[in-house]
């Protein structure tokens, strides 16, 4: 009795879709990664500048008050993935605790990474970890942004360079062209974004 099976045509023929199939999917699968990098940071960097239009910061009786201000941080772990932090270093210390930091309005989480690692805790937001999520292992800034690592803003959303700012002047930090942010993946196959922070409005848009 002859038992029904596949001839060694049609098994070819299915390997040889399986294969298109997979030459199809994997463009689609970087175009996926890049789309979601460059959604979250966009989405990040208005998130940050939200916060700073809804809380305003800015007190005259404090000659370091810019240190307050809502800012989006970009760091590497030690493996040279990236992510970000937002915060507001409401008490001037030397470093950012996780109760300074911002709630990820999609899941509840702090936008922090306490070990700076890319280990994700349990009370923070995976959403934060480019590197891990994405495979983003460079973060350039150009432009008015030149030489910093983080952008903050003021309570009429204008970005600030932040990190520069000091008592005798406290608009030091203020942005006066156009900041560029450039991030780049462990997989060079994809093509790096190019963020646009805009001097004086804060608009943000993404190449």
């Amino acid at each position: 009795m002859k038992k029904p099976a596949f001839t060694m045509i049609e098994l070819t023929l299915v390997i040889v879709v399986i294969g298109i199939l997979a030459a199809l999917a994997l463009p689609r699968l970087d175009r996926d990664l890049r789309q979601g990098a460059k959604d979250n940071i966009l989405a990040a960097i208005r998130y940050t500048q939200h916060l700073a239009l809804v809380d305003d910061k800015t007190d005259p009786r404090d000659a370091n008050w810019q240190q307050e201000l809502w800012t989006i941080r970009f760091s590497a772990d030690g493996d040279g993935r990236y992510f970000y932090t937002i915060s507001s270093n409401a008490d001037h210390g030397g470093n950012v605790d996780k109760n300074e930091t911002a709630i990820d309005p999609i899941n509840g989480k702090y936008i922090y990474n306490a070990a700076g690692d890319s280990t994700i805790d349990n009370d923070e937001s995976p959403n934060l970890f480019l590197g891990k999520k994405y495979g983003v292992d460079s973060v350039a800034f150009g432009g008015g942004c030149s030489g910093s690592t983080h952008i903050a803003f003021d309570h009429l959303g204008r970005p600030f360079k932040s990190g520069i700012f000091s008592a005798s002047n406290p608009y030091d930090g203020y942005m006066t062209t156009d900041c560029t942010i450039t991030v780049g993946f462990e997989d060079t196959s994809i093509t790096n974004i190019v963020f646009t922070i805009e001097k004086e409005t804060g608009y943000v848009s993404a190449i």
